[in-house]
Formats: structure tokens, C-alpha cells, sequence
């Protein structure tokens, strides 16, 4: 079976505490549910959850979505964007099976991306080890004003703005999230089809701003 790997990259530093980070577990959790009604998701897409503050971790393997066990997470620290791009190129590497000519591997995987501020490590040095890896989608979500989309913009060239990082608006973006997988799942299963781009996605829903 070929799988569609998720990634969820998620700002747990300090300035996410409170209500932010409350909303993103509500989220994934909305997330999980929804894709677990989608029986095109709950046959090919696996998710992992990984959290950067001042390390980088990954709170949960690529797991199937009716096995996926929401992990605990808190907001402390400052914001290792870097390591949180290394460890994803390196578990992309360790989990996602490559194509080869006897094998028709994984797809490639979908990466959502959520930071609310600046990066306080040497992100670049990620960023090098993130592009010689192979992605379908990245979506990179700037959570509330203090995040900084240009460093996003090197990233991916999608990237969108939330202008509050309240429990509503980060609501709206992983029920977004939810539904590009879905979207993802059925290009698939229709016809072995990857999303390429923005355009192929639901469109955003108002509190999600797309940053041209």
C-alpha cells in the first residue's frame, strides 16, 4: 500500500501558551476526527506530529489515522525552526519508503507547517537539509503578527497568515488542513494524482489569509 504522509510541524514555544496552544491540540484533534469519517484518508493518509520550542521532537511517528494517539504537548522555550527542519528531512528519510524500480513507494509527503514568531536558531542550516528532500505539498502557516512569513516564504511557496492566534482562527486553519488532506487522499485514490499546488486545495476559509 502506498501511504500519503502528513507531517504537522508545530510552534510549542513559550509564546504559545495559553490559549494558542490549547487551540492547536483542539485542532488536531478536529483534525483526526474529520479524517477518520474520509474513507479515502483513513486508507492512504499517516500523520506525524512534530513539535519545535527549544528543541525539536517528534511527538508521534507516522502512524495509520485509526491508530494516531494525539500526544501531549506544552508550550515553553524558544523557537528551534532549524532543528525542526533537520528532524523532518531525517524522519522523512527513516519512515517514507523511496520509489525504486522494483517499488512503487510512499507518495510524497504533505507538510503543514505553524509558527507563531521568529526563528531563534540557525534556520538556514535546516532550510539546506529541508530542499534536498522531496515534498508534494508544504503549507507554512504564520500564526497571529509575530511570525515572520519572509523566513516562510524561503520555506515554501505557500504560505498563509493568520491574523490572531486565537482558539477560532486556529480552528479554521486545521479544519483547512483537514480538508487538503481529504482533498489529497481522493486525487489519489481517483487517479494517482499528487496536489501540486495551492490552486488544487479547498480554498482557504476567511481567517486563513494567503501571503502573495
Amino acid at each position: 500500500m502506498r501511504r500519503l504522509p502528513v507531517y504537522l510541524v508545530l510552534d510549542t514555544s513559550g509564546s504559545m501558551s495559553g490559549e494558542p496552544i490549547e487551540a492547536v491540540k483542539n485542532g488536531v484533534q478536529v483534525l483526526i476526527s474529520t479524517l477518520r469519517q474520509d474513507p479515502y484518508a483513513l486508507e492512504t493518509a499517516f500523520l506525524s506530529v512534530i513539535t519545535f520550542d527549544s528543541s525539536a521532537k517528534q511527538m508521534a511517528p507516522l502512524t495509520e489515522l485509526s491508530m494516531f494517539q494525539m500526544p501531549e504537548i506544552h508550550a515553553s522555550g524558544t523557537t528551534s525552526l532549524g532543528e525542526a527542519l533537520t528532524l523532518l528531512a531525517n524522519k522523512v528519510d527513516s519512515e517514507v519508503t523511496k520509489t525504486t524500480a522494483e517499488v512503487k513507494g510512499d507518495w510524497k509527503p504533505l507538510v503543514f507547517l505553524m509558527t507563531d514568531g521568529g526563528p531563534t536558531d540557525n534556520w538556514q542550516k535546516g532550510l539546506a537539509e529541508f530542499k534536498k528532500r522531496r515534498f508534494g505539498l508544504v503549507v507554512a502557516c504564520a500564526a497571529g503578527q509575530g511570525a515572520d512569513t519572509n523566513v516562510l516564504k524561503q520555506i515554501t511557496e505557500v504560505v498563509v497568515q493568520l491574523d490572531t492566534a486565537d482558539s477560532a482562527t486556529i480552528k479554521a486553519f486545521f479544519k483547512w488542513v483537514s480538508a487538503s488532506v481529504s482533498t489529497g487522499s481522493q486525487k489519489i485514490e481517483a487517479g494517482g494524482v499528487e496536489v501540486g499546488g495551492l490552486s488544487e486545495l479547498p480554498p482557504p476559509p476567511p481567517e486563513v489569509n494567503i501571503v502573495v
